[in-house]
C-alpha cells in the first residue's frame, strides 16, 4: 500500500507540471457536470458532486467556472457524457484501469487502444483486470491536518477500513458503503479534505525494471492527456530513480 500512495503521489506531482490547466479545468468540469446531472445539484446532497467540487478547489478552478459546470447539468445546453471503463495490460503485464466520460465512444475506444497497444500492451474486455483491485472510497488529508494518532483515531470511530499516513499526508480508505458516513465524520473533525472520491485500488503490486517502468510511466501521461481520461489506475512499482527521473 505505501508503494502505491508513492507511485500515485509521483504521479500526481507529475500531471501538475505536464498538463495545462485549461485541459485540468476542462476534465474536472466534464466530471461536475455529469456528477450533477446523475443526482441533484447540490453538493451538499450528492456526495459524487461534492467530490467533484473539491477535486476543483485543490486546483484552484474559479468559483465561477464550477457553478458554470453545475449550471449545465440543469440546463439544456449541457453535452451528454458517456461513463466508460477500460481495462488492459500495459507493458510488462501489468493491470491498468482508465475511466473516461466521452461524447464520442468511438473515439476514446479507438484512441486508448492505441495508446496501449503502442506502448507494447493491449486492451482487454470490461473484467479482464478489475478483479485484481478493490472498488473503495479515499479521503486524503495534508499531514499538517493533525498527528497519526489523531487521524487513525477519528477514521477508526468513522467506520474506516484503514489508515496510511506519510510525508505526503493522511490516506484513509472505507468501503464504498461507509464512505459518505466516514467523509462525513473527518470532514466534521478536520475540515474539507483535498480529496475525497471512489477509486480502484490494486490489491497487490508488482515492482518493473526500470526500462519497462518508462514505457509504463509515458503511457500513464498519453492516458492521462486525452481529454476523455478522467483517471487511470495501476498496480506496479518503479525504482525511486526512475521516480525521480520521469517526476523532472
Amino acid at each position: 500500500m505505501a508503494g502505491h500512495s508513492q507511485f500515485k503521489n509521483i504521479m500526481h506531482r507529475k500531471g501538475r507540471q505536464d498538463a495545462q490547466k485549461s485541459k485540468i479545468f476542462g476534465k474536472l468540469a466534464r466530471e461536475i457536470t455529469v456528477a450533477a446531472k446523475l443526482g441533484t445539484p447540490d453538493p451538499a446532497m450528492n456526495p459524487r458532486l461534492r467530490a467533484a467540487v473539491i477535486a476543483a478547489r485543490q486546483e484552484n478552478m474559479p468559483k465561477d467556472n464550477i457553478e458554470r459546470a453545475i449550471k449545465k447539468a440543469i440546463g439544456s445546453e449541457g453535452e451528454n457524457y458517456d461513463e466508460i471503463r477500460y481495462e488492459g495490460y500495459g507493458p510488462g503485464g501489468v493491470a491498468v484501469i482508465v475511466e473516461a466520460l466521452t461524447d464520442n465512444r468511438n473515439r476514446a475506444a479507438s484512441d486508448i487502444r492505441s495508446f496501449f497497444t503502442k506502448s507494447g500492451g493491449n486492451l482487454g474486455e470490461t473484467g479482464s483486470v478489475s478483479f485484481m483491485f478493490d472498488r473503495t472510497g479515499i479521503i486524503e488529508y495534508d499531514r499538517s491536518v493533525a498527528s497519526d494518532d489523531a487521524v487513525l483515531d477519528a477514521a477508526i470511530e468513522a467506520g474506516a477500513d484503514d489508515v496510511v499516513s506519510g510525508e505526503g499526508g493522511h490516506e484513509i480508505y472505507a468501503s464504498t458503503e461507509n464512505y459518505r458516513d466516514v467523509a462525513k465524520a473527518l470532514e466534521a473533525k478536520f475540515g474539507e479534505p483535498r480529496k475525497a472520491a471512489l477509486i480502484w485500488k490494486p490489491q497487490n503490486t508488482v515492482t518493473v525494471d526500470d526500462e519497462t517502468g518508462e514505457k509504463l510511466l509515458k503511457l500513464m501521461d498519453l492516458l492521462n492527456e486525452h481529454d476523455d481520461v478522467q483517471n487511470v489506475y495501476a498496480n506496479f512499482e518503479v525504482s525511486d530513480a526512475l521516480m525521480a527521473k520521469m517526476g523532472g
